[in-house]
Protein backbone atom coordinates (compact mmCIF):
# COMPACT_ATOMS: atom_id res chain seq x y z
CA UNK A 1 0.00 0.00 0.00
CA UNK A 2 1.32 3.52 -0.83
CA UNK A 3 2.01 5.32 1.91
CA UNK A 4 0.46 9.34 1.44
CA UNK A 5 2.77 11.82 3.40
CA UNK A 6 0.01 14.30 5.50
CA UNK A 7 1.08 18.12 4.09
CA UNK A 8 2.81 20.40 6.80
CA UNK A 9 0.21 22.79 8.74
CA UNK A 10 0.27 26.23 7.61
CA UNK A 11 1.58 26.87 11.70
CA UNK A 12 4.21 24.27 11.10
CA UNK A 13 5.28 26.00 7.89
CA UNK A 14 5.34 29.05 9.89
CA UNK A 15 7.53 27.78 12.67
CA UNK A 16 9.68 26.09 10.19
CA UNK A 17 10.42 29.52 8.00
CA UNK A 18 10.42 31.74 11.47
CA UNK A 19 13.85 32.90 10.53
CA UNK A 20 12.14 34.92 7.50
CA UNK A 21 9.07 36.59 9.04
CA UNK A 22 10.98 37.32 12.29
CA UNK A 23 12.17 40.49 10.61
CA UNK A 24 8.94 41.61 9.65
CA UNK A 25 7.03 41.02 12.84
CA UNK A 26 9.30 42.68 15.04
CA UNK A 27 8.97 45.57 12.71
CA UNK A 28 5.45 45.37 12.86
CA UNK A 29 5.69 45.02 16.74
CA UNK A 30 8.41 48.14 17.05
CA UNK A 31 6.18 50.60 14.96
CA UNK A 32 2.93 49.72 16.44
CA UNK A 33 3.86 50.43 19.64
CA UNK A 34 5.85 53.29 19.51
CA UNK A 35 3.13 54.75 16.90
CA UNK A 36 0.61 53.73 18.91
CA UNK A 37 1.99 55.73 21.81
CA UNK A 38 2.38 58.53 19.28
CA UNK A 39 -1.36 58.39 18.02
CA UNK A 40 -2.55 59.45 21.48
CA UNK A 41 -1.06 62.94 20.96
CA UNK A 42 -2.40 62.99 17.28
CA UNK A 43 -6.00 61.99 18.33
CA UNK A 44 -6.30 64.12 21.41
CA UNK A 45 -5.03 67.34 19.64
CA UNK A 46 -7.20 66.91 16.62
CA UNK A 47 -4.05 66.04 14.20
CA UNK A 48 -5.89 62.79 12.60
CA UNK A 49 -4.94 64.19 9.61
CA UNK A 50 -1.70 65.64 10.04
CA UNK A 51 -0.95 61.80 9.90
CA UNK A 52 -2.49 60.59 6.82
CA UNK A 53 -0.89 63.50 5.13
CA UNK A 54 2.85 62.69 6.68
CA UNK A 55 2.67 59.51 5.49
CA UNK A 56 1.17 60.18 1.73
CA UNK A 57 4.67 62.53 1.75
CA UNK A 58 7.17 59.63 2.92
CA UNK A 59 5.72 57.55 -0.16
CA UNK A 60 6.17 60.51 -2.26
CA UNK A 61 10.08 60.96 -0.47
CA UNK A 62 10.48 57.05 -1.46
CA UNK A 63 9.32 57.46 -5.33
CA UNK A 64 11.18 60.49 -5.47
CA UNK A 65 14.63 58.53 -4.27
CA UNK A 66 13.78 55.56 -6.71
CA UNK A 67 13.16 58.24 -9.69
CA UNK A 68 16.45 59.95 -8.63
CA UNK A 69 18.66 56.23 -8.87
CA UNK A 70 17.07 55.49 -12.35
CA UNK A 71 16.45 59.08 -14.05
CA UNK A 72 19.55 61.16 -12.31
CA UNK A 73 22.01 58.56 -11.76
CA UNK A 74 22.33 59.20 -8.29
CA UNK A 75 21.67 56.69 -5.12
CA UNK A 76 19.49 57.95 -2.76
CA UNK A 77 18.53 55.58 0.01
CA UNK A 78 14.35 55.43 -0.13
CA UNK A 79 14.41 55.48 3.69
CA UNK A 80 16.07 58.54 3.75
CA UNK A 81 13.61 60.30 1.16
CA UNK A 82 10.59 59.29 3.13
CA UNK A 83 12.46 60.55 6.24
CA UNK A 84 13.05 64.16 4.43
CA UNK A 85 9.52 64.60 2.83
CA UNK A 86 8.15 63.18 6.07
CA UNK A 87 9.53 65.80 7.95
CA UNK A 88 8.70 68.74 5.09
CA UNK A 89 5.38 67.87 5.40
CA UNK A 90 5.74 68.31 9.06
CA UNK A 91 7.49 71.03 9.38
CA UNK A 92 4.76 72.59 6.39
CA UNK A 93 2.04 71.43 8.73
CA UNK A 94 3.45 73.24 12.10
CA UNK A 95 3.78 76.57 9.78
CA UNK A 96 0.68 79.26 11.21
CA UNK A 97 -1.84 79.13 8.38
CA UNK A 98 -3.31 82.29 8.91
CA UNK A 99 0.21 83.82 7.87
CA UNK A 100 -0.59 81.55 4.71
CA UNK A 101 -3.77 83.38 4.38
CA UNK A 102 -5.45 79.38 4.60
CA UNK A 103 -7.15 77.61 7.40
CA UNK A 104 -5.66 74.40 9.14
CA UNK A 105 -8.15 72.24 7.27
CA UNK A 106 -6.79 73.88 3.63
CA UNK A 107 -3.42 73.48 4.22
CA UNK A 108 -4.17 69.98 5.05
CA UNK A 109 -5.81 69.22 2.51
CA UNK A 110 -3.12 70.91 0.20
CA UNK A 111 -0.07 68.47 2.09
CA UNK A 112 -2.37 65.43 1.37
CA UNK A 113 -3.78 65.96 -1.90
CA UNK A 114 -0.55 67.07 -3.53
CA UNK A 115 1.86 64.79 -1.82
CA UNK A 116 -0.81 61.81 -3.02
CA UNK A 117 -0.85 63.25 -6.31
CA UNK A 118 2.82 63.80 -7.10
CA UNK A 119 3.20 60.09 -5.41
CA UNK A 120 1.67 58.82 -8.43
CA UNK A 121 2.97 60.99 -11.15
CA UNK A 122 6.48 59.97 -10.41
CA UNK A 123 5.63 56.06 -10.02
CA UNK A 124 4.49 56.12 -13.50
CA UNK A 125 7.73 57.02 -14.85
CA UNK A 126 9.35 54.74 -12.78
CA UNK A 127 7.59 51.49 -14.07
CA UNK A 128 10.09 48.89 -12.50
CA UNK A 129 9.53 49.61 -9.30
CA UNK A 130 5.53 50.01 -9.29
CA UNK A 131 5.30 47.31 -7.39
CA UNK A 132 7.16 49.28 -4.17
CA UNK A 133 5.15 52.45 -4.77
CA UNK A 134 2.47 49.94 -4.35
CA UNK A 135 3.78 48.19 -1.38
CA UNK A 136 4.61 52.09 0.32
CA UNK A 137 1.42 53.29 -0.36
CA UNK A 138 -1.00 50.07 0.61
CA UNK A 139 0.97 48.26 2.51
CA UNK A 140 1.42 45.23 0.51
CA UNK A 141 4.86 44.80 1.27
CA UNK A 142 5.42 41.09 3.26
CA UNK A 143 9.14 41.32 4.14
CA UNK A 144 11.36 43.84 5.88
CA UNK A 145 15.11 43.43 5.20
CA UNK A 146 17.61 44.28 8.07
CA UNK A 147 18.24 47.54 7.30
CA UNK A 148 15.06 48.47 7.76
CA UNK A 149 14.13 47.17 10.84
CA UNK A 150 17.13 48.23 12.04
CA UNK A 151 16.30 51.65 11.26
CA UNK A 152 12.86 51.78 12.33
CA UNK A 153 14.52 50.30 15.73
CA UNK A 154 16.57 52.59 16.23
CA UNK A 155 14.25 55.61 15.57
CA UNK A 156 11.84 54.05 17.48
CA UNK A 157 14.11 53.42 20.59
CA UNK A 158 14.93 57.27 20.50
CA UNK A 159 11.39 58.39 19.89
CA UNK A 160 10.56 56.86 22.98
CA UNK A 161 13.44 57.64 25.47
CA UNK A 162 12.78 61.42 24.62
CA UNK A 163 9.18 60.62 25.09
CA UNK A 164 9.15 59.31 28.45
CA UNK A 165 12.27 61.24 29.44
CA UNK A 166 9.91 64.61 28.85
CA UNK A 167 6.72 62.99 29.23
CA UNK A 168 5.26 65.39 32.07
CA UNK A 169 6.54 68.80 29.53
CA UNK A 170 5.27 67.32 26.58
CA UNK A 171 1.54 66.48 27.64
CA UNK A 172 1.33 69.58 29.72
CA UNK A 173 1.88 71.82 26.40
CA UNK A 174 -0.04 69.14 24.19
CA UNK A 175 -3.57 69.80 26.19
CA UNK A 176 -2.87 72.83 28.51
CA UNK A 177 -0.84 75.49 26.52
CA UNK A 178 -1.69 78.56 28.41
CA UNK A 179 -0.62 76.43 31.96
CA UNK A 180 2.30 75.52 30.26
CA UNK A 181 3.46 79.19 29.66
CA UNK A 182 2.59 79.98 32.90
CA UNK A 183 4.88 77.56 34.09
CA UNK A 184 7.52 78.42 31.99
CA UNK A 185 7.46 75.67 29.79
CA UNK A 186 9.25 75.82 26.20
CA UNK A 187 6.18 75.09 24.69
CA UNK A 188 7.27 76.16 21.05
CA UNK A 189 10.15 73.48 21.76
CA UNK A 190 7.95 70.50 22.92
CA UNK A 191 5.76 71.10 20.18
CA UNK A 192 8.44 70.62 17.65
CA UNK A 193 9.80 67.56 19.76
CA UNK A 194 6.44 66.08 19.32
CA UNK A 195 6.02 67.19 15.40
CA UNK A 196 9.49 65.98 14.40
CA UNK A 197 8.91 62.25 16.62
CA UNK A 198 5.92 61.65 14.62
CA UNK A 199 7.16 62.87 10.59
CA UNK A 200 10.30 60.76 11.51
CA UNK A 201 8.81 57.61 12.69
CA UNK A 202 6.19 57.75 10.02
CA UNK A 203 8.95 58.51 7.45
CA UNK A 204 10.66 55.27 8.39
CA UNK A 205 7.67 52.85 9.20
CA UNK A 206 5.79 53.88 6.07
CA UNK A 207 9.02 53.04 3.99
CA UNK A 208 9.58 49.35 5.89
CA UNK A 209 5.54 49.06 6.03
CA UNK A 210 3.62 51.29 3.93
CA UNK A 211 1.49 54.70 4.50
CA UNK A 212 -1.39 52.82 5.25
CA UNK A 213 -1.02 50.48 8.19
CA UNK A 214 1.31 53.48 9.24
CA UNK A 215 -1.83 55.48 9.17
CA UNK A 216 -4.06 53.06 11.23
CA UNK A 217 -1.54 52.57 14.25
CA UNK A 218 -1.27 56.41 14.43
CA UNK A 219 -4.97 57.57 14.84
CA UNK A 220 -6.80 54.16 15.18
CA UNK A 221 -4.55 52.81 18.76
CA UNK A 222 -5.80 55.75 20.25
CA UNK A 223 -9.15 55.88 19.27
CA UNK A 224 -9.65 52.12 21.00
CA UNK A 225 -7.80 53.36 23.78
CA UNK A 226 -9.57 56.46 24.39
CA UNK A 227 -13.32 54.54 24.22
CA UNK A 228 -11.84 52.78 27.56
CA UNK A 229 -12.01 56.33 29.34
CA UNK A 230 -8.49 55.60 31.17
CA UNK A 231 -6.36 58.24 32.93
CA UNK A 232 -3.88 59.68 30.63
CA UNK A 233 -1.01 57.64 31.05
CA UNK A 234 -3.15 54.06 31.15
CA UNK A 235 -4.21 55.49 27.93
CA UNK A 236 -1.05 55.71 26.47
CA UNK A 237 -0.23 52.44 27.85
CA UNK A 238 -3.48 50.69 26.15
CA UNK A 239 -2.50 52.60 23.08
CA UNK A 240 0.90 51.31 22.99
CA UNK A 241 -0.16 47.60 23.13
CA UNK A 242 -3.50 48.26 20.75
CA UNK A 243 -0.74 49.39 17.84
CA UNK A 244 1.69 46.17 18.74
CA UNK A 245 -1.43 43.79 18.79
CA UNK A 246 -2.73 45.10 15.01
CA UNK A 247 0.98 45.08 13.69
CA UNK A 248 2.06 41.39 15.32
CA UNK A 249 -2.04 40.29 14.48
CA UNK A 250 -2.60 41.34 11.63
CA UNK A 251 0.95 40.14 10.10
CA UNK A 252 -0.02 36.53 11.38
CA UNK A 253 -3.72 37.00 10.25
CA UNK A 254 -2.32 38.28 6.77
CA UNK A 255 0.16 34.72 6.47
CA UNK A 256 -2.47 32.29 7.82
CA UNK A 257 -5.38 33.39 5.82
CA UNK A 258 -3.42 34.62 2.75
CA UNK A 259 -4.64 38.26 3.22
CA UNK A 260 -2.30 41.40 2.09
CA UNK A 261 -0.49 42.17 4.98
CA UNK A 262 -0.82 46.18 4.83
CA UNK A 263 -4.93 45.32 4.80
CA UNK A 264 -5.22 43.52 7.02
CA UNK A 265 -3.54 45.25 9.79
CA UNK A 266 -4.95 48.25 9.27
CA UNK A 267 -8.57 46.21 9.83
CA UNK A 268 -7.07 44.40 13.05
CA UNK A 269 -6.50 48.02 14.09
CA UNK A 270 -10.22 48.73 13.42
CA UNK A 271 -11.62 45.66 15.26
CA UNK A 272 -9.60 46.48 18.07
CA UNK A 273 -12.09 49.85 18.16
CA UNK A 274 -14.89 47.59 17.88
CA UNK A 275 -13.78 45.56 20.89
CA UNK A 276 -13.41 48.59 22.64
CA UNK A 277 -16.49 50.43 21.88
CA UNK A 278 -18.29 47.13 22.77
CA UNK A 279 -16.17 47.17 26.54
CA UNK A 280 -17.19 50.65 26.92
CA UNK A 281 -21.08 49.63 25.94
CA UNK A 282 -21.12 47.01 28.60
CA UNK A 283 -19.60 49.26 31.54
CA UNK A 284 -21.93 51.04 30.92
CA UNK A 285 -25.10 48.63 30.92
CA UNK A 286 -23.75 47.24 34.25
CA UNK A 287 -22.71 50.26 35.86
CA UNK A 288 -26.15 51.20 37.02
CA UNK A 289 -26.66 48.17 38.80
CA UNK A 290 -23.21 48.73 41.22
Amino acid sequence: METMLAEPSKWQEFMAGFELFRDPLLCALIAGGVLGFLSVYVVLRRMVFVSAAVAQSAGLGVALAFFAGIHLGFHVEPVLGATALALAATLLLMTEPTKLKLTRESLLGLAYALSGGAAILVGDRIAQEAHDIQGILFGTAVLVTPEQLHTVAIAGALVMVIHLWWFRGITFASFDRIGAHVQGLPVRLLDGVLMVSIGVMVGVCARALGALPVFAFSTLSAIAALMLELRLPATFLVATLAGTISGVGGYLFAYFYDFPVGGSQTVFAGVLVGVAMALRGLVRLVAPAR
